[in-house]
């Protein structure tokens, strides 16, 4: 729940697994969604389940599984594969729309859900979602939402701008820890990155999706507190 840095490894490449893990990222993600081609859900779902044996209790915890999402031809088998991961950290549920969907991953699988807002009803659910009981915090897939709205973002992404600002308020209101912002697709720029994240710490966000272990540091030294802010903590 307060996890800084969520790296996502693709479902179908499990030799990547060890390494997501060991990169020094708070959460890893497996994912089964996106980063997996059409013709590979079956092998990445087998994947994942071979290799949760070699994972230990704490690198359980610091797992989600990002499931395909609700209406496609592969969310009820993913959900019950992940229903038979012990200790596994949380769900994480792609283009969730209305709480109703959360409740039925929550109760197939009995772990947390992290809901990924990407579509234009997501956003208009966003309230309801945030107050389901199974929900773990909000986070935000910029890119698929930018694609649902039929907007173009400029590097400073002011267009979905008040959605941000939206998502850390419906978080706090439902007592959520901060939300996790979304992905930087820059990931051989340093700067691009830095730019990103500290843009996430404005408006209030407390993570952000990594899809390559070498943004993690730079997440990290974005989204912690500054030495003004730690010299501040110490006068009080």
């Amino acid at each position: 729940a307060l996890a800084r840095s969520f790296l996502f490894v693709p479902g179908h490449r499990p030799e990547r697994f060890a390494k997501a893990l060991a990169s020094g990222a708070d959460a890893v993600i497996i994912d089964l969604e996106d980063a997996v081609p059409l013709d590979a859900k079956d092998t990445a779902r087998s994947a994942l389940l071979s290799a949760w044996a070699d994972f230990d209790a704490d690198q359980r915890a610091r797992l989600l599984v990002r499931v395909n999402p609700a209406g496609t031809p592969w969310h009820e088998a993913d959900l019950a594969a992940v229903a038979s991961l012990s200790d596994l950290g949380a769900l994480m549920l792609p283009k969730a729309e209305n709480p109703q969907q959360l409740e039925h991953a929550f109760t197939a699988c009995g772990v947390p859900v992290l809901p990924l807002i990407e579509s234009a009803e997501g956003v208009g659910q966003m309230d309801a979602i945030a107050r389901a009981s199974c929900v773990l915090r909000l986070g935000l897939g910029h890119l698929d939402l930018q694609a649902d709205l039929r907007i173009i973002c400029g590097p400073d992404e002011a267009e979905i701008a008040p959605i941000r600002l939206a998502m850390v308020v419906a978080s706090r209101r439902a007592h959520l820890p901060a939300p996790v912002d979304g992905v930087t697709t820059a990931t051989t720029d340093a700067d691009v990155l830095a730019r990103d994240a500290q843009r996430s710490r404005r408006f209030g966000f407390g993570a952000k999706l990594c899809i390559h272990p070498a943004q993690v540091a730079g997440v990290h030294q974005a989204l912690a507190p500054t030495e003004a802010e730690c010299d501040w903590a110490c006068r009080v």
